[in-house]
């Protein structure tokens, strides 16, 4: 019998003991660094002449690891190997599969800093940051064994007379993986974990810019766990030419994706059609961008909004796609509170994560997204009022660093406003009042997070029902979602309201089969 699920406890890096424990795993990490990766298909390793450098953000010299790289003919032969290795996974009880994610997740608790230190030099994350996106990991391998023991067993429908009738849950076949970079690890897990605890096999395609975490995940399964041939098949490569072939494929049963707007969209519309041999309609689990607010009052505690506001927007150097990207603050606090987040955000401790625990914000992912970032604060100059960073910091090792930067007296159409920078940038916008604030929140076309500081309960009877957002925070920052305690999943362009982390999760990854008996 399980113990109650109850979230992984995160790491306090205020104990030496745990600061020592962190930096030896980081060496661990140094150590096995350069490595080469093979591909995974139908449990054997195959070395490929192409192969994905991954680099450390913060050094771009390190090299983290090297990972094979798939072709279009490799894409076609995961495919099919993972519907020959369905035919049997399908079969294997619900509890059996749960206990493979037990497993992999009492593996991951034991080797907890190894993993965080991993992501602090593949992503440049923070201590606190690789911390919890492992944290995470662990909680949903551990969340969804257990719905998978709920939802895996039969369930009754309303009796009829001379009846006996029950609903299964049965998994659907193959499913394509396709995570984002930036939670390497929590959301590589999270929907890895989920689409083979429901009976489905998987053809995991990682990000190529965190490509070593998602390949240690894979190891764990194969090769610790023995998970059996063909159910995880690791398969990096490029999106263009394999990730078309793994969306397009006939055997293909259902894609799950989490990213941007554009590749979202993109997927979604190739997932459409039906090609020749395919028995079905693909089904699409898409979680994609986000251009969230935090909403501010004049009755709000603007201490505490003002902490909210710069935690949101620059933890993980705002590359989340929950980050608060604009800060709609009403005209009667406005320029106070702007000043409090200024000098919240000047006082931001910026450097090399693997240095220590004391820095709040790292590189941003690459050379690109620096680049797409400093476009961004240039258009931003032009549209608003430049009131903190913007500019690159130059390091001796090169690494991606961009100052946390705050433009203020942005307007609610402006580009700033309106389109996903990814990254360390926030937009301030004034309202000329509440209502005019919320009008604001909602003029995207995302709907992800959001958030509300008042302390007037009208307004937050209010925005419950008319702040449209799948993820809705009061008095609170609007990120740091945790598994089983808000299901995570937007609306509109945030993509199709997945609600990871949550009971209605794994039905995605299922299909409803009734069974009726009369006696």
């Amino acid at each position: 019998m399980k113990k109650p699920y109850a979230n992984e406890p995160f790491t306090d890096f205020s104990l030496p003991q745990n600061v020592q424990a962190f930096r030896a795993g980081l060496d661990q990490v140094r150590a096995q660094l350069g490595r080469t990766y093979p591909l995974i298909i139908g449990g054997e390793k195959i070395f490929t002449d192409e192969v994905i450098v991954s680099r450390n953000p913060a050094e771009p010299t390190q090299v983290i690891g090297r990972v094979s790289q798939a072709t279009p003919e490799l894409a076609d032969r995961a495919v099919r190997e993972a519907a020959r290795a369905f035919d049997h996974w399908r079969r294997i009880a619900p509890a059996e599969r749960a206990r493979y994610l037990f497993s992999a997740a009492r593996i991951m608790r034991e080797r907890k800093h190894l993993f965080s230190a991993l992501l602090v030099l593949e992503a440049g994350k923070t201590w606190v940051e690789a911390d919890v996106d492992t944290a995470e990991a662990i909680d949903f391998l551990e969340f969804y064994g257990r719905e998978m023991l709920r939802l895996g067993k039969p369930h009754p429908t309303h009796p009829e007379p001379n009846h006996e009738t029950e609903l299964h849950y049965v998994p659907l076949g193959v499913g394509v993986v396709i995570p984002p970079w930036n939670f390497p690890n929590a959301i590589v897990t999270g929907m890895t974990s989920a689409t083979i605890v429901t009976g489905n096999t998987a053809v995991l395609k990682p990000a190529s810019a965190t490509p070593v975490m998602a390949a240690w995940l894979a190891e764990l399964f194969v090769d610790e766990l023995h998970l059996p041939a063909g159910v995880l098949n690791y398969l990096p490569g490029p999106g263009g030419a394999v990730g078309d072939v793994l969306v397009d494929h006939p055997l293909t049963r259902f894609v799950a994706f989490t990213g941007s707007k554009e590749v979202g969209i993109r997927i979604h519309q190739r997932a459409a059609a039906v090609h020749p041999g395919q028995k079905w309609l693909k089904r699409t689990i898409l979680e994609m961008g986000g251009k969230d607010a935090i909403l501010v009052d004049e009755t709000a505690d603007l201490d505490e909004a003002a902490a909210g506001i710069v935690s949101a927007a620059f933890g993980y150097s705002g590359q989340k796609c929950s980050a608060c990207s604009r800060a709609i603050i009403v005209d009667a606090v406005y320029d106070e509170l702007l000043a409090k987040i200024v000098e919240r955000t000047n006082k931001l401790n910026v450097g090399d994560p693997a240095s220590g625990p004391g820095i709040d914000m790292g590189p941003v992912i690459d050379e690109k997204a620096l680049q797409k970032h400093l476009e961004y604060i240039g258009t931003g100059k032009s549209e608003g009022r430049l009131v903190s960073g913007g500019e690159a910091l130059p390091t001796p090792a090169g690494g991606y660093y961009l100052q946390p930067t705050v433009i203020a007296d942005v307007a609610p159409g402006a580009r700033l406003a309106q389109e996903e920078v990814f990254g360390p940038v926030l937009a301030v916008i004034r309202a000329k009042d509440f209502v005019e604030g919320l009008e604001i929140a909602n003029n995207t076309e995302y709907g992800l997070t959001g958030s509300l500081y008042s302390m007037r309960r009208d307004r937050l009877e209010c925005v419950r029902g008319e702040f449209h957002v799948g993820n809705l925070y009061l008095n609170r920052k609007c990120t740091g979602a945790l598994v089983g305690v808000h299901p995570f999943g937007g609306f509109n362009m945030s993509g199709t309201d997945s609600k990871a982390g949550g009971p209605d999760y794994l039905p995605l990854f299922l299909q409803g089969k009734v069974i009726s008996e009369r006696p």
